[in-house]
């Protein structure tokens, strides 16, 4: 008996439903990563110095990031088991709910050290969510695109991440424009929280509309299914896993070197304000949403492996430029740092999704694409705004720069070597192919 085929989705349905998925994600992820620098050091962890509050509060931040593989494993063996569409979906839920619970926690003030541990349970909520988002939407895209447009498709979904840092940067403008400093502490930063979960109504209801990928459809009609993909993974595909991890560090050091460090940096030690430093990062944020569709473009003509190679590179050398550029009272020079790093940052992140999803077979690729991502976020993210707090502190922040480029060394090493593999499968298949036809 054959099943009947899948129904088709349309690309614009597909695109946008991998796009405003993402896009609400990170929007709830960013205003968290503001809120650590402006707000969190001050109403949850008002017993510590400045300096060792921010550290507290980066902490916390960075739970998330070891949350992430975690959700990684859960919702990829359900995205591989049962389905894309469903998982998404579930993802979606989890990170909504755990944002708006993060609006409506008191804070120390009312129950003392309960509140920070509050904090931090939220803040899993929505690293377990984003672990399981990112891969999924990933996938919904690439697993739809047309020959020779897995890049251009699977960025649509990397969107999602300077729209939705740019949707938490106009909240927390305005809220600095049209309410007082008490205001904003008292009841102002809890908003974006709270109505985030308007946006994601309008997620569920556009994923709900899909049907589930062909790809996936093929692999359950051929009957592909592994019983615990986790496993498989980690068995079959170790040194996949390994090297894909490391070829994407360095995309997560920059970004969020650009976003939580240079916002707590520029706001303390630059002694900017957050009104006139969040316009330069919004900035910043749209020299990076238009260099992803371009990185993609060109990754799918010269091959994503070559276009990910030569955007580290790039960030290898800008390592070099954080001491000049990133300096006190000069506007259009932090401008144009934050405008080359971020712009840096989207010329990795176009073609990075197509790229990590095309490691991995069907039947375990929900899995191994999230996980990939996910861990890259443990040890390029999490430590990069503690890490370079410290760096700077202690030694400058020419050293903030050798960090950074230190990262790109080791991920331009293990991209190569993806490359390799990749040339050596691919000439293996060939060699294959041609011994059948003889």
């Amino acid at each position: 008996m054959t099943s009947s085929p899948a129904p088709r989705n349309s690309p614009a349905r597909v695109l946008f439903a991998s796009l405003i998925g993402t896009t609400i994600e990170f929007f709830d992820f960013y205003i968290y990563a503001t809120a650590a620098v402006l707000v969190f050091p001050k109403l949850f962890f008002p017993t510590s110095d400045p300096t060792s509050a921010v550290l507290q509060s980066f902490a916390t931040f960075a739970i998330a990031f070891f949350a992430r593989p975690v959700g990684a494993a859960i919702f990829g063996h359900f995205g591989d088991r049962i389905g894309r569409k469903a998982t998404l979906v579930a993802a979606l839920m989890l990170m909504g709910l755990s944002t708006v619970a993060i609006g409506l926690l008191p804070t120390y003030a009312a129950i003392g050290v309960a509140a920070p541990l509050l904090l931090a349970v939220c803040r899993l909520g929505q690293g377990l969510g984003l672990g399981g988002e990112w891969g999924g939407a990933v996938l919904l895209a690439t697993e739809n695109a047309p020959p020779g447009k897995a890049a251009w498709y699977g960025m649509f979904p990397q969107l999602g991440a300077p729209i939705g840092f740019i949707c938490s940067a106009a909240s927390f403008l305005a809220l600095d424009a049209f309410l007082t400093d008490e205001q904003f502490f008292s009841f102002g930063w809890r908003i974006p929280f709270v109505a985030s979960a308007l946006l994601v109504f309008v997620g569920l209801y556009v994923r709900l509309k899909i049907h589930e990928t062909p790809a996936f459809q093929k692999a359950l009609d051929k009957q592909e299914r592994v019983r615990v993909p986790m496993l498989t993974v980690l068995k079959d595909h170790t040194g996949t896993l390994v090297l894909g991890t490391l070829g994407a560090t360095a995309t997560f050091t920059i970004f969020y070197l650009m976003t939580v460090f240079a916002l707590s940096w520029g706001t303390s030690e630059l002694h900017f304000t957050r009104g006139t430093f969040l316009p330069l990062q919004m900035v910043g944020m749209v020299v990076f949403a238009l260099t992803i569709p371009l990185a993609a473009k060109i990754a799918d003509r010269v091959g994503r492996d070559v276009a990910l190679i030569a955007a580290t590179a790039a960030i290898f050398l800008f390592g070099f430029a954080f001491e000049p550029l990133f300096t006190e009272g000069h506007v259009l020079l932090v401008t144009l740092f934050l405008s080359i790093g971020l712009g840096l940052m989207g010329c990795t992140y176009g073609p990075l999704g197509a790229a990590l999803a095309e490691l991995f077979p069907t039947s375990v690729r929900y899995t191994g694409a999230s996980l990939t991502f996910n861990l890259a976020g443990i040890l390029g993210a999490s430590p990069a705004p503690y890490v370079a707090t410290y760096l700077a502190k202690t030694y400058g922040l020419a050293a903030v720069g050798w960090y950074l480029s230190a990262m790109a060394a080791m991920t331009g090493l293990a991209l190569i070597a993806v490359a390799r593999r990749s040339r050596r499968g691919a000439a293996a298949l060939a060699a294959e192919a041609a011994a059948v036809a003889r």
